[in-house]
């Protein structure tokens, strides 16, 4: 299929598989990975390997979840639609489930974009010092909303780029790590002395290895992207399936690998952790390591923004189909692109950048603190309606099931059950506390809001899986 071809919603279906591979890829691994991961050694110790292991296992078990119904539902908005339909024999609950999911999402990438944009400023910095940080952060916004704005496959390419970037220089650090680790590095023995020397492998406890999982699921989040930018391949079940394999297959080792060669090379108690990936390659003897990393940190900082804004866009196009908002804003380019959707991502996007300089510690750290909590809440839906849906399709459509989550049931059970504990313990970790409640004060907010499309008199629609086709969903 040519690539200006298009489903009912007026996307283009322009991505191809090595985009798709790349886009699952890339979206998982952020700057979280290559900053935020020494802070949760720092609170945990060596043990942290552990605090990504427990993470990342949900992660997978969720993109499991989601490469299942994506191949048996393909649908402009993804598990935006999948939450709805799950609940469809409770009309007024699969309705509010379908909301909150699209709004958290959106409401989760915006934030990243802004987040994404002030981070950015900071490492180019690193080369520019006298150049003002907002100046950069808004120049940044610019140049990757105007790329988005041109067409879906601009973006991709974009993508495409950086992800191959953020994979080869994890690779790269994989290769270089081991060799040293395993002593088959020039004038070094095997050692993994750094696991216990300082305290023991869990010098506090296990509890911050809890802290340290709750911490780490934000790092993780963004693989899910490839089930939306499935709306805009011509092969969107065969995309999906593959693109998910990659993730389940690589994202342990370049999380858990490479976090554990940093605590195996740095001492975890060390000031050196305030940078891991650049103390563990000046360990080794990587010259010029500082500058590298800021060249990868920052390449991991545009592909975040570039996604967020990809990821919030299709996501607001998806909630005017179903009237959750303005038809008004599904307005599309004659490239297939939804400009509308991308400017209100982006203007939400520079007034947070704004608040970041202006309000740092209200408006932005409101923010900040909430998105993470929110990002938990829609993996969570996501596994109810995966637990919800697949009854459904096994009784009335058990031929569109091409890909299955695995020990149905039980697994998704399992990953709800770990979900809701991370929740639970953030009440009673203090450094999560504040992160929950501000969290749950989005979540009603956004509970308000649909009580008021409630009364402005939309009403839940029931639908059935016989209903919806085997393409794209029409409206």
């Amino acid at each position: 299929m040519k690539d200006d071809s298009h489903d009912s919603s007026g996307l283009r279906h322009s991505l191809k598989q090595r985009h798709m591979t790349m886009i699952a890829l890339g979206g998982v691994i952020g700057a979280g990975l290559f900053v935020g991961s020494g802070v949760v050694i720092q609170q945990t110790g060596p043990a942290a390997v552990l605090s990504f292991l427990i993470t990342g296992v949900i992660v997978v078990l969720v993109m499991q979840m989601l490469g299942e119904m994506a191949c048996a539902l393909p649908a402009v908005g993804s598990f935006y639609e999948y939450a709805r339909l799950a609940w469809s024999d409770r009309p007024a609950f699969g309705e509010l489930a379908g909301f909150l999911t699209g709004w958290m999402y959106w409401y989760f990438w915006v934030i990243v974009v802004a987040l994404e944009a002030v981070a950015g400023a900071t490492i180019v910095q690193f080369w520019l010092p006298n150049v003002p940080s907002w100046s950069i952060s808004l120049t940044l916004l610019v140049l990757l909303t105007l790329t988005n704005l041109v067409s879906a496959k601009s973006f991709v390419e974009f993508e495409f780029w950086f992800a191959s970037i953020k994979v080869a220089a994890i690779l790269v650090f994989l290769f270089l790590g081991g060799l040293y680790v395993l002593g088959l590095w020039p004038g070094v023995s095997a050692s993994v002395i750094n696991l216990t020397a300082h305290g023991g492998f869990a010098p506090k406890g296990i509890v911050p290895v809890l802290t340290g999982a709750v911490a780490a699921t934000g790092f993780y989040f963004g693989a899910e992207i490839v089930c939306i930018a499935a709306a805009e391949t011509a092969e969107p079940v065969k995309a999906v399936a593959k693109a998910t394999r990659s993730v389940i297959t690589r994202v342990l080792v370049f999380y858990v690998g490479s976090v554990f060669l940093v605590v195996c090379l740095v001492p975890w108690d060390s000031a050196g952790m305030k940078t891991p990936y650049v103390s563990a390659l000046n360990v080794i003897g990587i010259k010029a390591a500082a500058e590298i990393m800021n060249a990868v940190i920052l390449t991991a900082v545009l592909s975040a923004l570039n996604s967020g804004l990809y990821a919030s866009s299709r996501m607001l196009f998806a909630l005017t189909r179903r009237g959750d908002a303005p038809r008004s804003v599904a307005k599309l380019s004659r490239n297939g692109v939804p400009i509308r959707a991308i400017l209100i991502g982006t203007a939400f996007g520079y007034a947070a950048v704004v608040m970041s300089y202006v309000s740092p510690d209200t408006v932005f750290a409101f923010l900040v603190n909430s998105y993470g909590t929110v990002a938990l809440f829609v993996y969570i839906l996501i596994a109810v309606s995966q637990l919800r849906l697949r009854s459904r399709l096994e009784r009335e459509d058990p031929a569109r099931l091409r890909v299955r989550m695995w020990l149905y049931p039980y697994l998704t059970y399992v990953t709800i059950f770990a979900m809701a504990a991370i929740v639970v313990a953030m009440w009673f970790i203090p450094e999560q506390r504040n992160s929950l409640v501000l969290g749950v004060a989005s979540l009603g907010f956004l509970v308000v809001a649909y009580g008021i499309r409630l009364a402005l008199g939309r009403k839940p629609q029931i639908d059935t899986i016989a209903q919806e086709p085997h393409g794209y969903q029409e409206t």
